[in-house]
């Protein structure tokens, strides 16, 4: 009886810490490269082995049930982590609308903790949101929201990733990413569409004047103005992002929990 326990614990622990792996893999903070694997790892069993003495155990076999069940597991983490990381990518699109505009869009650097290639501006959004998130321990509220998962979907419970519910919500999210992003960069990218009126009047209107060569350093000079006018409004969006994300992880979690 006490081998039988034990291995219900064990099955129940893996099905854990599938999907709070699943999670950290795509979470932000958590999913960059310069955190070191091995604390990914401790950090996710860690807290797997706490959340597992708060469920219910349920009998789980070791079959091909099991199988379904990790790989299940896996999937909701996913999920669940990549709406999380929603709130970049989101800035790094209205980074790049930005950036195109003020002609920095050949001018990409690299984002240490992905690897990737970043936009300028984009990079400098990035790193404030980054800050603005530690700052109100939203980590903290992404990492509950995992937790908070298991009272919703049960380790044992299949899914139906089929459901016309779901495909409608990530319409619906990806609809509201744009929109975001769009909200982040209109300041920026209204001013400079005005200054590019300016610069095609006064082309048209003194030919001997290089636009061209008086337009960029313009535009870059406009640009940084009001940027520097739009933080607080900036800020505000991305507490709103933060808020849209939350719910967003709430509201697939209990349609995947059905």
């Amino acid at each position: 009886m006490l081998s039988v326990i034990n291995l219900d614990y064990v099955t129940v622990y893996l099905l854990v810490f599938g999907r709070l792996a699943g999670f950290f893999v795509t979470l932000p903070i958590f999913s960059y490269r310069n955190i070191p694997t091995q604390f990914k790892i401790g950090f996710a069993a860690f807290v797997s082995l706490m959340i597992m003495f708060t469920l219910d155990i349920p009998v789980i076999a070791l079959d091909l049930t099991f199988v379904f069940l990790l790989v299940k597991e896996v999937i909701i983490g996913l999920i669940i982590g990549f709406v999380a990381n929603i709130i970049m990518t989101a800035i790094q699109i209205a980074g790049n609308f930005i950036d195109f505009q003020m002609g920095f869009a050949i001018a990409n650097v690299i984002d240490p903790q992905t690897g990737a290639q970043g936009p300028v501006i984009g990079q400098y959004l990035y790193i404030l949101a980054l800050m603005f998130l530690l700052a109100v321990d939203g980590h903290h509220l992404l990492i509950q929201g995992a937790i908070h998962s298991f009272d919703v979907i049960d380790v044992d419970q299949l899914i139906d990733l089929g459901q016309d519910s779901l495909l409608i919500t990530a319409i619906n999210m990806f609809n509201q990413l744009f929109l975001i992003a769009f909200q982040m960069a209109i300041p920026i990218v209204g001013t400079l569409f005005l200054v590019d009126v300016t610069l095609g009047i006064i082309a048209r209107t003194v030919p001997q004047l290089n636009v061209f060569v008086v337009g960029i350093p313009l535009k870059i000079g406009v640009s940084l103005f009001v940027l520097s006018l739009f933080m607080m409004a900036y800020i505000d969006l991305v507490k709103r992002l933060v808020h849209y994300v939350i719910e967003m992880m709430e509201m697939l979690m209990r349609i995947l929990g059905g």
